[in-house]
């Protein structure tokens, strides 16, 4: 009989792109995945550590899990990702059913730790053995998985985990001490990934870092990384995130502007509005200088779309300063942003260096404004899309009507539209859609053309990874 696992997904992409990693890893070693925590011999909770409430929805379901503890206490659980390596202790002292803790950087172990961790022989009559927790959580500079087995979930859309960790050193970022320092895969492994990934029914590929436009490997930066996935065929949209502002070069966006496979979409964080404030978190940029990239990448990318993230509410933060971001969102008019008030990380900079000295009431009154301003704004741009034509990348089925298709524009723009009844729409298929009506959020129209049908035959996936946002 085989063994089964079932990994559940907390947080990013790149803990995404890590989940397939770790059931590729494990299913070498004879596991196969499950959705049903009934039947799993392993149950792993990939987990963030970015945000406080990440981590208590982590701790409370951990909560939940405790009783199928009690029920099968031979079934393995684990925590995996960035919690694991930031609170390896206080999951053992709070959660001391957990059987393992494993970081970032140690996936390639993870059949050997699970295999210590067998509670029956093959004798099923014995009765189960306790057995010490194990943690593994050294951070590894040179690893990048390079060669490891990848088992993807079968679909549209799949990363590749172009970087791993950071050398920012943001203040209020605890992600350089979970993932570690900034290393990059080389150029001949990503695009052997993206043409398996082709033959495999793909059609959109994410490269994946955390300041992903820093990529830089055997002389090769982020543009010349761009030009040769560009070149794989079978792949008709590449997209990534997120970039570091600053890494945003001319050379980078002329050559972005000759690739017309990339997705018309930028994720470029910005985090506040104040200079000051800019610098008190170590961020590399100006507000001014900030504006100046915005714009060049406005001129010479005109048709693309912009999001980016916002912190409101950081040590010292005045209303003053609060109030640059509110004009620094007006002034540029992003499409869309994730926005957040601060929250202090144990282990950071600020949380050692900055009091926490905004009441949070007056975080949630600021997130709250800029919030309902960013709402506003997002509306304003979606309706700009009425009447346009877009090339729609089909996912599936929309959850609320099977009769209905959604799918992304180039822009990143979610699209419903109606299903053809005699010749449906099946996912990967390009479908050109004209816009009759938009919210801040989602675009709605009517097909018009079939531009590019998804190869037919490749079956997707009945068991997904589960993931929770």
């Amino acid at each position: 009989m085989s063994k089964k696992v079932l990994i559940e997904t907390y947080g990013c992409q790149m803990n995404e792109a890590d989940t397939e990693l770790m059931y590729g890893l494990l299913r070498k070693d004879g596991y196969e995945l499950t959705s049903e925590q009934a039947e799993a011999d392993v149950v792993l909770l990939n987990t963030c550590a970015v945000r406080e409430r990440a981590e208590e929805r982590i701790f409370g379901r951990l909560g939940w899990l405790k009783q199928l503890k009690r029920e099968r206490p031979e079934v393995v659980l684990g925590v995996t990702g960035c919690m694991a390596e930031r609170m390896r202790e206080q999951l053992l002292e709070r959660t001391p059913f957990v059987d393992l803790v494993v970081g970032p950087d140690a996936y390639r172990r993870l059949p050997e730790l699970v295999g210590k961790l067998t509670h029956r022989g093959d004798d099923a009559t014995l009765e189960p053995v306790k057995v010490d927790p194990i943690v593994d959580v050294r951070l590894d500079r040179s690893e990048m998985y390079s060669q490891a087995q990848v088992d993807r979930v079968p679909g549209v859309s799949g990363w590749i985990s172009i970087q791993r960790g950071c050398d920012k050193f943001c203040t209020f970022c605890i992600v350089p001490f979970v993932r570690g320092r900034e290393r990059s895969l080389s150029p001949e492994e990503v695009v052997a990934q993206a043409k398996e990934m082709a033959s495999e029914g793909f059609r959109e590929v994410t490269l994946l870092g955390q300041t992903v436009s820093s990529y830089y490997e055997r002389g090769c930066d982020f543009a010349d990384l761009l030009s040769m996935v560009h070149e794989v065929d079978g792949i008709e949209r590449i997209r990534f995130t997120s970039p570091y502002p600053t890494d945003f070069t001319p050379r980078l966006v002329e050559r972005m502007a000759t690739l017309p496979k990339l997705g018309k979409y930028i994720h470029l964080p910005v985090q506040s509005g104040s200079s000051r404030v800019l610098k008190d978190m170590r961020r590399r940029y100006t507000r001014e200088r900030y504006i100046e990239i915005v714009e060049l990448i406005r001129t010479h990318l005109p048709d693309y779309t912009l999001s980016t993230d916002v912190i409101v509410g950081y040590p010292s933060e005045t209303e003053e300063e609060f109030e640059e971001t509110m004009s620094l969102m007006r002034a540029l008019r992003f499409d869309q942003a994730f926005m957040f008030y601060y929250s202090e990380r144990e282990g950071t900079l600020a949380a050692r260096q900055r009091p926490d000295d905004v009441p949070l009431e007056v975080k949630k009154r600021r997130l709250a404004e800029l919030i309902k301003q960013q709402e506003q704004i997002s509306h304003e741009q979606q309706q700009l899309q009425l009447g346009e034509t877009h090339e729609v990348l089909v996912v599936g089925p929309t959850r609320r009507n099977p009769d209905q298709v959604m799918g992304r524009t180039s822009c990143f723009r979610t699209t419903i539209f109606e299903q053809d009844s005699s010749a449906p729409y099946h996912p990967g298929d390009i479908i050109k859609v004209e816009v009759e009506r938009a919210t801040s959020h989602t675009m709605f129209g009517q097909a018009i053309e079939r531009v590019n049908p998804a190869p037919r035959g490749a079956e997707f996936a009945e068991i997904g990874l589960s993931h929770h946002g």
